[in-house]
């Protein structure tokens, strides 16, 4: 491997390369989603970014006879680490031309890296922490990512899977092709429901969004606590999310269940914001003009497409029918109302009566994301 070199990212000029990398990979990829460059500089951004007030990350670019050819992130989180009482390190933002020589320089620099922070393990791909897009898809691949999902080719798997690492876990996400038709079945569910319901559904106030975050983040922090791979959000990593989705937000794409007053459950949808971004490269202008944020907003009010990006219920109320509750809500009001078609994700493959639940209500299992993992002892 002497002709193959793997360098940290060190300059801004770097880490513009590092960014811009991926369109080398997808170029031929018609299901590829092109992100947002700026969006992607405030993501590493160590000024800006609130995973840096507490972790730390670093960048490496792989090159062969001068050319960039790959590149990778490895990273530390020691609240995950406090969490689980473990000492993992994250590989995540990977991309390499099907050449298993330099995919294997890639861990093997990235995983120095995590020796180096005291760590014993590394978990992949997972950009920052597990509250970050991560995930490798392994089925699926003709279908489009959706905002905040995951999109790579098919021989990543076998790259990874020759450098010695394991499964860890499945991801499932799954497609409402007719919410109407899910509609209809939450509906019965409903009627026997709602006799004996002690909490109402009301959608979220975007008026107040800092109350409505606040009560997201208690309500998700307790809910997610006992799944595989929570670590809980920061106050700053959660007010820093919120704000990215703002554009996006629209109460009748939200839900919150509550009791006396109190909030016991949430439920958020977006617009797929990615049916707009793929018309525009990355780019929101061109040579000074805002050609690419003209077509963004011309795009964005005609988006059909949603996905439903989280939920959660506090443990002393489930079974009580608050889960289904919300999604009917979400669904009449904004999906069925509106004329979306909606995926739902990422559900852990080891939730086998969420998947049942929403397999029953019609959806189906169209792709699948996996998280590898490796021992550096």
């Amino acid at each position: 491997m002497s002709d193959i070199e793997i360098s940290e990212v060190s300059s801004r000029r770097e880490r513009d390369a590092f960014i811009k990398f991926p369109w080398k990979i997808y170029a031929n990829d018609p299901a590829w989603v092109p992100p947002l460059i700026h969006e992607r500089k405030a993501f590493l951004d160590r000024k800006r970014h609130p995973f840096y007030k507490h972790g730390d990350a670093a960048l490496f670019l792989a090159r062969k006879n001068g050319e960039i050819v790959g590149r990778i992130m490895a990273s530390d989180d020691p609240n995950y680490n406090a969490q689980h009482q473990s000492k993992v390190g994250c590989f995540g933002l990977f991309d390499c031309i099907n050449d298993q020589e330099i995919a294997a320089a890639l861990f093997e620099r990235a995983g120095s890296s995590v020796r180096e922070k005291g760590g014993v393990e590394m978990m992949w791909p997972i950009d920052y922490s597990t509250n970050y897009t991560c995930g490798l898809l392994v089925q699926g691949f003709e279908y489009p990512p959706t905002l905040l999902t995951t999109h790579n080719p098919p021989y990543y798997e076998c790259l990874i899977d020759n450098c010695g690492f394991n499964k860890v876990i499945d991801f499932f996400a799954w497609w409402f092709s007719d919410p109407s038709a899910a509609t209809a079945r939450l509906r019965k569910l409903a009627a026997r429901l709602e006799p004996r319901a002690r909490f109402t559904i009301r959608r979220g106030n975007l008026r107040d969004i800092e109350t409505e975050a606040a009560n997201f983040l208690r309500i998700y922090n307790e809910a997610w606590k006992d799944n595989w791979g929570f670590v809980p959000f920061t106050k700053s990593e959660f007010d820093y999310m919120a704000t990215e989705m703002k554009p996006l937000l629209r109460d009748d794409f939200t839900a919150v269940a509550e009791i006396d007053g109190e909030a016991i459950g949430f439920a958020l949808s977006l617009p797929d914001i990615n049916v707009a971004l793929k018309k525009i490269g990355g780019r929101l202008t061109t040579f000074g003009i805002p050609i690419g944020l003209a077509r963004l907003v011309f795009n964005k009010s005609r988006i059909r497409k949603a996905r439903f990006i989280a939920m959660g219920v506090r443990p002393q109320f489930r079974r009580l029918g608050v889960a289904e509750m919300m999604v009917l809500r979400t669904m009449e009001a904004g999906m069925t109302k509106c004329g979306f078609q909606a995926e739902l994700s990422m559900t852990l493959e080891s939730n086998v009566m969420i998947n049942r639940f929403i397999e029953s209500i019609g959806a189906d299992r169209y792709k699948t994301y996996r998280i590898f993992k490796k021992s550096l002892e």
